[in-house]
This record gives structure tokens, sequence and C-alpha cells, in this order.
């Protein structure tokens, strides 16, 4: 499936302010009251996601696959946090991106994000199948 609308480079962000809620003992990833690590992955997933799911045709979403970060600072309770996510390549219906995490002082994580392109309603009957009991078909 060709996808006219994207193209290399487009952009997208997202952002929140960390609230006791987005921290390390809440979600569960540790004991150190500051920014979880799945939280700021939540934030680039969704950067990339404002970069280009108006752009898919009718029908169409994106779903993460791969996701391979680092996160490399902390940001206490009550900071900002920025990420961004510019996409780098289109491979079919594989999308890769590179995203960046940033506080109110400096940059806190960065890697690579890959997406995969579907067509909802046949991506919902798999998962109905699946639900049923029904083997996959490959």
């Amino acid at each position: 499936m060709d996808f006219p609308n994207l193209k290399v480079g487009l952009t997208g962000s997202a952002e929140i302010t960390v609230q006791d809620a987005d921290t390390a003992p809440r979600i569960g990833s540790g004991r150190v009251a500051v920014l979880a690590t799945p939280v700021m992955i939540n934030l680039m997933e969704a950067a990339a996601l404002n970069a280009v799911e108006r752009l898919l045709p009718f029908g169409h979403q994106s779903l993460g696959t791969k996701l391979e970060v680092g996160h490399y600072a902390a940001t206490p309770v009550g900071m900002h946090l920025r990420a961004t996510a510019e996409l780098t390549k289109i491979d079919g219906r594989t999308l890769e991106f590179r995203v960046e995490a940033f506080d109110d002082r400096e940059r806190v994580g960065d890697g690579a994000h890959s997406r995969v392109v579907v067509n909802v309603a046949r991506f919902d009957e798999r998962v109905q199948r699946k639900l049923s009991g029904e083997t996959s078909k490959k």
C-alpha cells in the first residue's frame, strides 16, 4: 500500500507537566519519585502519532512495533516534558522515527521508534479471531 501524504521529515510533538501519577513508584517501574521511563516512552509514541496519524488513509492507523530508547536524566514532578518525533524512513507499511524528550532544563531521552500502518477493520478481525481461539494465519 502506498501512503502519498507521508513524507520523510514530518514531525510531531506531545507534552505534559509531570504529575505524581507519572512517577516511577506510581507506575511500578522504580522507587524514586521522578518521571517514569514508561511515561516518557508513552509521550514519544504520542509524538510519533501526532506526526503522521492525520495523514493516513481513511480506515488506517499506525501501531507501535519497536522502541529503542535511552533515558538519561531525571525529571521531577512539576516540570514540563516535551517529546518530539521525526519520520526518518518509510518502508512499505513500516514507519521509522527519531524520538527525543526534553524537560525544562535538558534532553532527558532519545532513540528510535517503529510503527506499522494497519487497516483497522482487518486488524480488528484478527483480534476477534484470537479472542475466539482460532489459530492465526501467517
